[in-house]
Order: C-alpha cells, then sequence, then structure tokens
C-alpha cells in the first residue's frame, strides 16, 4: 500500500513540495525526514533561537549580523536532527504505525522505503547534524552529545509509560540549552527555566498532537497523555500552560529582561487560552490545527525575547 493509497484521515500534505517536485524515489527519504511537516522543525529550532537570542548581551561579538548567522546555522542543525529523529522514530515504531488510521501510510509500513536504506538515511543525516555540533566550543559540544541517549530512548517511551511526551519535551527543547552553551560557553538559570518552560510548552502541544490517535493507540496499546489525561485533558492541559508561563517568567527575571517581554509574555498566554479553550479533543482535524498553530507561539516568545533586550537598553 503506498501513501496515495491511504484512505481515512491522514496528515500528509499532498501540496507539499516535496511530494510534488522531488524525484518518486527520493519522496519516501523526504517524508521519512518529514520534510512534508515543517511544523515538528520549527518547534525543535524555536527554543535554539530563543536561547540564541537569550545571550544577546553577554557577548559583546554577538550583534545582528553574527546572530542571524548563528540562527540559520541552528535551523540546518534542526533540520538534519529533527530528520535523523524521526527517520529513527519510524524504523522502531513500523509495525505500530502499521494499525494506526493516521500513520499506517508512512514509508515503511506501507513498503515504499526499505528497513536498511532508511536506516542509512538515518546516518546520513545525523552525520550533517555532527559535522555542525562539532563547529562549537568544546563546552557546547557536551551539551549536544547529552541530547543523544534522550533522542535514542525516545520512540520506547510510549510502550512502557503514559508520560512519552515529557521525554519528547527533554530532547526537542535540548536548544534551549545548546544555542546559549554555543555562543557563551556556559549556562546560566534563565537558560534552565526556559528549558524546563519549553518541556512544559511541549506536554500542550504534544498532548493535542497524540488526541489525533487516542482510538487506535488504545487498540494497539501505545500509551500517550492523551490517553493519560482523556477524562480531564482541559484541566491538563492548563496546568502545563500556566507552568511553561510560570517557569518563562522566571527566564525574564534572572536573564534579566525588560518589560517588554513580559507584556509579549501576557499574549503569549493568551494564545495558550485560546488552543486550550476552543480544543476539540475528539476532533482529529481540530488537533492538527492546534498543534500547528503553536508555531505561532514559539514566534511570539521569541519576538518577547529581543523586545525584552531592547526594554533593557541593550540590544545586539
Amino acid at each position: 500500500m503506498t501513501a496515495d493509497q491511504t484512505t481515512g484521515f491522514t496528515d500528509i500534505d499532498r501540496q507539499h513540495w516535496s511530494l510534488r517536485y522531488l524525484p518518486p524515489r527520493a519522496r519516501p527519504y523526504g517524508r521519512l525526514a518529514r520534510w512534508d511537516r515543517p511544523i515538528g522543525t520549527w518547534l525543535l529550532l524555536f527554543p535554539c533561537w530563543w536561547s540564541l537570542a537569550l545571550a544577546m548581551g553577554r557577548v559583546p561579538e554577538l550583534d545582528w549580523p553574527h546572530l542571524l548567522g548563528w540562527m540559520v546555522l541552528f535551523a540546518l542543525g534542526a533540520i538534519a536532527m529533527r530528520g535523523a529523529g524521526c527517520t529513527w522514530n519510524d524504523i522502531l515504531d513500523r509495525k505500530i504505525d502499521a494499525g494506526v488510521e493516521r500513520t499506517r501510510g508512512r514509508p515503511l509500513p506501507s513498503g515504499e522505503a526499505k528497513l536498511g536504506h532508511a536506516v542509512i538515511w538515518m546516518g546520513l543525516q545525523a552525520l550533517v547534524g555532527a559535522v555542525i555540533l562539532f563547529k562549537f566550543n568544546k563546552f557546547a559540544v557536551l551539551v549536544g552529545l547529552g541530547s543523544l541517549v534522550v533522542i535514542a530512548v525516545y520512540p520506547l517511551m510510549k510502550r512502557i509509560t503514559s508520560w512519552p511526551q515529557v521525554v519528547l519535551g527533554f530532547a526537542f527543547n535540548w536548544g534551549s540549552l545548546l544555542g546559549f552553551a554555543a555562543v557563551t560557553g556556559t549556562l546560566s538559570w534563565a537558560t534552565v527555566a526556559l528549558y524546563f518552560g519549553g518541556v512544559a510548552w511541549t506536554m500542550v502541544y504534544d498532548t493535542i498532537y497524540a488526541m489525533q490517535d487516542q482510538r487506535d493507540d488504545a487498540i494497539v496499546g501505545v500509551r500517550s497523555t492523551a490517553r493519560r489525561f482523556e477524562q480531564a485533558p482541559r484541566r491538563w492541559l492548563s496546568l502545563f500552560a500556566v507552568l511553561a508561563l510560570a517557569l518563562w517568567t522566571v527566564t525574564g527575571l534572572a536573564a534579566p529582561l525588560g518589560l517588554p517581554y513580559f507584556g509579549l509574555l501576557a499574549v503569549v498566554a493568551l494564545h495558550f487560552v485560546w488552543q486550550i479553550a476552543t480544543l476539540a479533543p475528539h476532533d482529529q482535524a481540530d488537533c492538527l490545527a492546534k498543534f500547528k498553530a503553536n508555531a505561532w507561539l514559539g514566534w511570539l516568545m521569541l519576538a518577547a525575547i529581543v523586545a525584552g533586550h531592547f526594554g533593557m537598553g541593550h540590544p545586539a
């Protein structure tokens, strides 16, 4: 069965450039890397960019051109490492994916890609990420290598715990530490608060994402916070949204950042309110739309950090 033969709900965007313009033989590998679903790359990249922006004012040579250069470098790294991580996830989950309506059309369960080729593809993407990582200072390299264990074990978590989204949060927000470390050669309490706030944010958006698969996950035995919170989803989502906002408030105080940061953080809070209040937990299309809307939250946080520096009178 190929992707074009799938029926029912699917998150495949057949109008995406990677499915329209890549050679047919290359398309399954673009899909393994999730090139057709860039929202995941944005969600991995934003914590990196937040952390880089947080470093403004800490290093005199980090002016706007240098900041933009760092942002481009981290964008390339995020594309490579997200692709490698997703390919690894699909390798481990190929049998589970075959039993879930939304994922049974993915390249491995559908037979579009061979397992050996997927392993090679994962290695090539990881190599690109490694080349970028080893351009950083030694401390940042150590910080980056620390994420590998979390990335490796994440796909297994849904088999043994109802909280796999916590592990995803640890992995997806590692850039909150790495960006600052790459620029400054150190970490700060502000970056630690930024990191754990990001983990709480991931609990919100990935729980919403997992709501798409609640029915099939129950059948195949996959565990998630979406199933764990099924009886009171808004209460749990609100708890993690408040925790994220509290930790990001600590980030602003510890950095320190000026009043514009806190003003835009209030807008982030309104975005959380909108997501949770209007969420339809059993509507797959609505859950996917709410999940994707977190890209806007990422931009708001980036704007907040940059504006917070201007509010303190020390823009780069």
